[in-house]
């Protein structure tokens, strides 16, 4: 099941789903979770150094979604946050948190052409819907008017909610206000409308197979996302490209066309500028995990184009136990790194919030 949703796929669904059907979908787990209170090791950081012969761009592999004891970050993030002039998102936060935003998703997600989703689904599927649905008291009849790619999003967003994920934690909206709280310039490597025009244009029988794979086995659902979430904050590099990037590929091959291969085809020339047009200064660029991934993915493409590419990773270097050994087709170089991680910014509630 393609859970990659909550670290790969654009930005604004996370952040944006969680005003939408998830407080009625949550199908799993009950009532969302409070924060652990028990301290963990940092997560061990997707984090690239690209270089050229006068400056670097850090790469960051992000969770869009995560839990408060998912932080303190790792201090080698920390290093390269602060060894950077300029961050870098998928989306600029000034487009991210445009008051528009919301408006302009919701018109995407619905049918404009007459059809509705009960005529889409087949009929199986949209018992299992209903079923799923009539547990927090709704119908199909309720989101008839919403395309399936924004209902399974919503359903996966709504059980992730439900076990203590939240898009507020997330690692990009976390560095986005520590950014904004340390004079950083920001920008972005695409445009909102771009990132809606990629979620509304998925082939109606990608989203139907998508949604479908959640309905079959809705009780599975929240070990999954423990699982990729897992992968994650173990920098498994293996499981994440098998259950993420390989199984999208596999299973839904446009659609991983469009939301990995063409934006990595548009993001890789952008990093290739910051690198060659500036003569000083680094850099941090914060992308969704699965752009970091595979053949295709944005470290192969700049190794192959000739930059210096290092692992950034002191608990790689240290053994730490669980971590799998990064797989890519060439080997990469560990840079040690140091110091203690940061915590998230709180608000006056006391909570982390980035």
């Amino acid at each position: 099941m393609r859970f990659l949703k909550l670290f790969a796929l654009p930005l604004l669904t996370a952040s944006l789903l969680s005003v939408s059907l998830t407080s009625a979908t949550a199908i799993a787990g009950g009532e969302q979770a409070a924060p652990a209170a028990a301290a963990k090791a940092p997560p061990v950081p997707l984090l690239w150094k690209i270089s050229d012969a006068d400056n670097a761009v850090y790469l960051l592999g992000s969770f869009h979604l995560l839990r408060a004891d998912d932080y303190p970050l790792s201090a080698d993030i920390d290093q390269a946050f602060a060894a950077s002039d300029k961050v870098v998102f998928e989306v600029s936060p000034e487009e991210m948190f445009d008051p528009t935003v919301g408006q302009r998703f919701m018109q995407r997600a619905r049918y404009q052409d007459g059809r509705t989703l009960s005529k889409e689904l087949p009929a199986d599927l949209r018992e299992k819907l209903n079923r799923v649905l009539a547990k927090n008291g709704r119908s199909l009849s309720q989101v008839d008017a919403l395309e399936p790619w924004f209902v399974n999003l919503s359903l996966v967003l709504g059980v992730s909610q439900s076990i203590g994920f939240s898009p507020q934690l997330g690692l990009d909206q976390y560095l986005m206000r520590q950014a904004a709280e340390a004079g950083k310039s920001t920008s972005g490597l695409e445009s909102m409308d771009h990132q809606l025009d990629v979620m509304d244009s998925g082939p109606v029988d990608e989203q139907i197979k998508g949604l479908r794979e959640f309905l079959d086995k809705p009780d599975e659902v929240p070990g999954m996302l423990e699982d990729i979430h897992k992968a994650w904050r173990n920098a498994d590099l293996a499981e994440l490209d098998e259950k993420a990037r390989r199984e999208m590929k596999d299973k839904t091959p446009q659609t991983y066309r469009m939301v990995n291969t063409e934006r990595n085809d548009a993001w890789v020339p952008q990093i290739q500028k910051l690198l060659d047009d500036a003569k000083k200064g680094d850099t941090l660029v914060v992308v969704g995990s699965l752009h970091l991934l595979g053949d295709d993915g944005l470290i192969e493409r700049l190794r192959g184009k000739g930059y210096k590419v290092e692992r950034v990773c002191a608990a790689c270097a240290s053994g730490t136990p669980d971590l799998a050994a990064p797989v890519a087709p060439a080997p990469v170089e560990a840079t040690q790194t140091g110091g203690a991680g940061g915590k998230p910014a709180k608000t006056g509630s006391g909570k982390p919030v980035r």
